[in-house]
């Protein structure tokens, strides 16, 4: 689409609906704002899969609405003899709260220890993980986080039965003064995210290529065909989608085709929450010091960048140019910028919480 088929809208309006959206369904006033913020994160840097939208329909089928998710609960943050590491319930509490607040109090870890790992069981899914990385390398650190995706939509290398979540991987590296923005790998482990293909859907699309499979397990590039979702790379998406799942295991979290279940958890006992895995680094931490010509970190890190990105690759993209470009059309802009689909999304959400409709009409 060009420029001019998007509608653009202020950060402080989306963040007002969709604060009164979450505080409608139950939400305290400060979960409803770190939700309202971090979408507004992703919509100003270019994820449409996981913007307000994508979040307050997960929170319809598999949260609020359906108990996998409670207003206002509170985290438990749980005794462990390691001074770094936290381990934390967080008894179905808001994603999105919950993953602010444990990046933020890993920075904190690695100020003091150079390193900080928070860990969290009982979780409801926290949406753009890239947000949070992102957000920690900006302020210059290294930051990590994978989760368990809210269902098991991803088959096996091989196989034909959905039995792992998309389970996202997001790093984020502080190379603002190398580049001007953070390398911000994000991705998930299936060959496209869920949220996609509901885009697709919506714009009535054909996917790029057959990254799912239909209900028999051939695979497919129609949107309302898919059942499940291959993953990417093969073998080598599998094994990453696979980690999440084992670091799940460790943490605490259930087996994957009883997770958003409500009905299989019920019959098996088991639990159907996300499980979360933070950590940061503190760049100081990890630099022995001992840098080519007497450059510092800062100046070794630009120049390794400039080395990768030189002998002919200058046309090439770091990981984050992409979200670096959209925030930059986002701030010239003066706005967040939707489509008319989403625009009217919005205006059932602005008249589902009795806000102004109004605004939103396109």
């Amino acid at each position: 689409m060009s420029s001019s088929e998007f509608s653009v809208v202020s950060r402080e309006q989306h963040e007002a609906l969709v604060t009164a959206a979450y505080q409608h369904r139950g939400y305290k006033a400060d979960e409803s704002a770190a939700a309202a913020r971090t979408c507004s994160d992703a919509s100003w840097n270019g994820i449409r899969t996981h913007n307000a939208l994508k979040a307050l329909h997960l929170d319809e089928l598999f949260g609020s609405g359906t108990g996998g998710c409670v207003p206002g609960a509170e985290i438990e943050v749980r005794e462990t003899k390691f001074k770094a590491v936290q381990a934390w319930n967080a008894n179905k509490k808001l994603g999105q709260a919950v993953a602010v607040a444990a990046m933020e109090t890993c920075m904190k870890l690695a100020d003091e220890y150079g390193s900080g790992t928070v860990s969290v069981d009982n979780a409801f899914h926290y949406l753009w993980g890239g947000g949070y990385v992102m957000d920690a390398a900006k302020k210059g650190y290294i930051a990590y986080t994978n989760c368990t995706s809210t269902l098991a939509e991803v088959v096996p290398f091989g196989g034909k039965f959905p039995t792992l979540g998309t389970n996202p991987h997001s790093w984020g590296f502080p190379t603002v003064d190398a580049v001007g923005y953070p390398v911000v790998v994000d991705w998930a482990t299936s060959e496209i995210a869920m949220g996609k293909v509901e885009q697709y859907k919506r714009e009535k699309k054909k996917l790029e290529a057959k990254f799912g499979v239909d209900k028999d397990g051939n695979p497919t590039d129609d949107p309302f065909a898919v059942v499940a979702l291959q993953p990417f790379g093969r073998h080598k998406g599998y094994g990453l989608g696979l980690l999440n799942e084992l670091y799940g295991g460790a943490i605490g979290g259930g087996i994957p085709t009883v997770r958003g279940r409500s009905k299989k958890a019920a019959a098996t006992g088991d639990k159907t929450t996300s499980a979360f895995y933070f950590q940061v680094v503190h760049p100081d931490a990890i630099s022995v010091g001992d840098f080519s010509n007497g450059r510092t970190q800062t100046e070794n890190i630009t120049a390794v960048v400039k080395d990768v990105l030189g002998h002919g690759n200058e046309n090439c993209m770091l990981p984050g140019t992409i979200e670096a470009n959209s925030a930059k059309k986002s701030e010239e802009a003066g706005g967040l910028l939707f489509t008319p689909a989403e625009m009217g999304g919005f205006a059932d959400l602005a008249e589902e919480c009795g806000e102004d409709v109004a605004p939103w009409k396109v």
